[in-house]
């Protein structure tokens, strides 16, 4: 994600638009820019309101820039979840101030930690297409455990 998208409240909202609407280049939706929507939306809201707008929204990004979304490409139930779960926690720990704050503070600390779910999950486990279509939960390391009776609601939320 470029500096400059997390500049000011306007340039955040902007690079956010793009990505809703379509227009944004499909070289900028990056990990970082992946984190910092995720920031963006969770800092008003919740986790049950979130994951199916961040389901919604890269799902249709992905369509308008010319890619798909099938059992093996496109959007990733499982670290979609995975992520917004990863980033909630930290915006919980943090309280950061704003949404832009949120996404810096997201972008700073997980931006270039595209590989942190290969500390919860196996390859086997999210390259199933079984993953890339339904959330499943880590197979090699628990989420933290101060969100559990969370995730059980996500879960079942997830699942519906």
């Amino acid at each position: 994600m470029r500096p400059e998208h997390l500049a000011t409240p306007e340039a955040l909202d902007s690079f956010l638009r793009g990505f809703e609407q379509g227009t944004l280049a499909k070289s900028e939706w990056t990990h970082g820019a992946h984190v910092a929507a995720a920031a963006y939306y969770l800092f008003d809201s919740d986790f049950a309101t979130v994951l199916p707008l961040m389901r919604a929204r890269i799902s249709a990004f992905n369509l308008s820039v010319g890619g798909a979304n099938t059992a093996t490409s496109g959007y990733h139930e499982t670290l979609t979840h995975f992520w917004l779960l990863i980033v909630a926690e930290l915006l919980r720990q943090r309280q950061p101030a704003s949404r832009l704050e949120a996404a810096q503070q997201a972008v700073q600390v997980f931006g270039q930690a595209r590989a942190l779910h290969t500390l919860y999950y196996s390859g086997d486990l999210v390259n199933d297409s079984a993953a890339r279509s339904q959330w499943r939960e880590p197979d090699l390391l628990p989420l933290p455990e101060n969100r559990t009776e969370d995730r059980a609601e996500n879960q079942a939320e997830a699942q519906a």
